[in-house]
């Protein structure tokens, strides 16, 4: 289970740039899409960016509910996150098979302070209120949120850091193209 991370160190959890999963809700419809572009903004109150095209059905939910969460996915659901981003949410709902949770037996837990889901398994979540700014939206397809809730897996982020050793497994990826990621390396301190 998750731990919660206080607010002020929430952009440490996307400060090393790693892929992404935004899961969002709006009234019984839910998704679930990967994103490669993402960062975290500012700390106090601490904002997050992240590109999201303007023909998915997770940016419908958003901008109908004014919020989503950004869920951290690690090595060990690589394939996962492939599959969650190589498929259209609108065509699942126009199937009938429902939504990506669904279609890929994808368990989730309820958030603390927003109504979208949360992807189990991976190794950090920010529930995310919209910041509105249509003009970016529409022009950059950038959405930006204030992060109201932020929680950690512990085994790999605590006191402000992360620290994978150990736990190869639970690192995160970072997608580099054509379905290609890299997991995140070792951690080292620089000397002044």
């Amino acid at each position: 289970m998750p731990k919660n991370v206080p607010l002020n160190q929430a952009y440490r959890l996307l400060n090393h740039g790693p892929t992404v999963l935004v899961s969002t809700a709006y009234g019984e419809q839910r998704n679930v899409m990967a994103a490669a572009w993402n960062m975290a903004l500012d700390f106090d109150p601490p904002k997050i960016a992240v590109v999201i095209d303007k023909k998915t059905y997770t940016r419908e939910l958003i901008e109908a509910s004014g919020h989503f969460a950004i869920n951290v996915p690690c090595r060990a659901q690589a394939s996962m996150v492939v599959k969650v981003g190589s498929s259209s949410g609108h065509e699942l709902v126009e199937k009938t098979v429902g939504h990506k949770f669904a279609a890929f037996d994808l368990p989730t837990f309820s958030a603390s302070k927003i109504d979208a889901p949360l992807l189990e398994g991976c190794v950090a979540w920010l529930e995310c209120k919209l910041i509105p700014e249509p003009h970016i939206q529409t022009t950059y397809d950038l959405f930006l949120a204030e992060v109201v809730a932020a929680h950690a897996d512990e085994r790999v982020f605590s006191n402000g850091r992360w620290h994978f050793e150990g736990h190869d497994e639970l690192r995160t990826i970072h997608h580099v193209a054509g379905g290609a990621f890299m997991a995140i390396g070792e951690a080292f301190q620089a000397k002044p």
